[in-house]
């Protein structure tokens, strides 16, 4: 299968594109370079810089490579600046989305994966989370990742498209070569790391939840299973109504911001340096996905689905070396 990867020089989309080399697809990697990284794309894989907004050279590029499926990763992805600034995220990600649709559209290309959010939930009533579970995104980031869906959905119903949306929170961890690479970095376990390496201490937001030990529980998934996901994503689309399916990725359980800290203590072998602070405001106290439909549609559950594994493939990558 021909692949376009949208941010395929970001850490989801590059190292998702070694998972489908890997695989035996070919992947070209379409990428502005705003927040992704040149060295980052495989070797294997070529990079066309610019922006999957720009319909024409879209559907270009899907035309001269002969592009079979689209698995879309590019987005603007940063909450708190979704709430400031929320022209940008609307323009980036929904107007920016469908010109990437009309693009395929105008071409004939009919297969999409959509890189969604559980975000999409906004606080949700239950957790799991299951897909069923009414959609109120309490930010704009969330909201336009669901209008985006939206679009896709209607798409399929007008234009035949084949569409998948994939919602999960917190990924982590690393490939053997590749890691998370953002700037700025809001993310836990990077800048957990980050702390052990001579960088500001962690700031523990909050330690009266009413969770198991008063800190928040989030759901994270290693970003090579969240390849694998991808990976199945794209192949299911072969097989798919036109329409929209989705499926949450999670791990089922969640995990709390202290059980983080205790599992990157046994990677590393010291305590995090961090510092404890107050609550942040719209911080609900867990947010824990079900992966159910993803083992139903996908035959996928998490497989490196441990802390450890996350935290110390992560930690390989940016660790200290003599």
């Amino acid at each position: 299968m021909r692949i376009l990867v949208t941010g395929g020089a970001g850490y989801i989309g590059a190292i998702t594109i070694e998972r489908l080399l890997d695989a035996g697809h070919q992947a070209v990697a379409l990428d502005s370079l705003v927040t992704g990284h040149q060295e980052s794309v495989p070797e294997g894989a070529e990079l066309v810089t610019g922006s999957f907004r720009d319909q024409p050279l879209v559907a270009q590029l899907l035309r001269d490579r002969g592009i079979e499926a689209v698995l879309h990763c590019a987005a603007r992805s940063l909450v708190g600046e979704s709430v400031s600034e929320p022209a940008l995220y609307y323009r980036e990600n929904v107007v920016g989305g469908v010109a990437l649709l009309d693009a395929m559209r105008e071409v004939g290309v009919d297969r999409l994966v959509f890189s969604s959010t559980a975000s999409v939930y906004g606080v949700p009533e239950e957790t799991p989370i299951r897909e069923d579970a009414p959609t109120v995104p309490i930010n704009p980031y969330g909201a336009t990742k669901l209008a985006f869906e939206g679009a896709m959905r209607w798409y399929g119903a007008a234009y035949g498209l084949r569409a998948m949306a994939l919602r999960y929170f917190n990924v982590a961890g690393a490939s053997p070569t590749r890691g998370e690479r953002h700037e700025p970095e809001t993310h836990l376990i990077p800048n957990l790391l980050a702390a052990y390496r001579e960088g500001p201490p962690l700031t523990v937001f909050g330690t009266d939840y009413p969770t198991h030990d008063g800190t928040a529980v989030r759901d994270y998934i290693h970003v090579l299973d969240l390849a694998d996901a991808h990976l199945a994503a794209l192949e299911t689309t072969a097989s798919l109504e036109p329409g929209l399916d989705v499926c949450n990725l999670g791990s089922g359980s969640g995990f709390s911001v202290r059980d983080v800290m205790r599992a990157a203590e046994t990677v590393v072998g010291t305590p995090v340096p961090h510092s404890l602070g107050a609550r942040r405001a719209g911080d609900p106290p867990t947010l824990v996905a079900s992966n159910e439909r993803a083992a139903e549609r996908l035959s996928w559950r998490p497989a490196r689905g441990t802390l450890e594994e996350m935290i110390g493939s992560a930690w390989e990558i940016v660790r200290p070396r003599p």
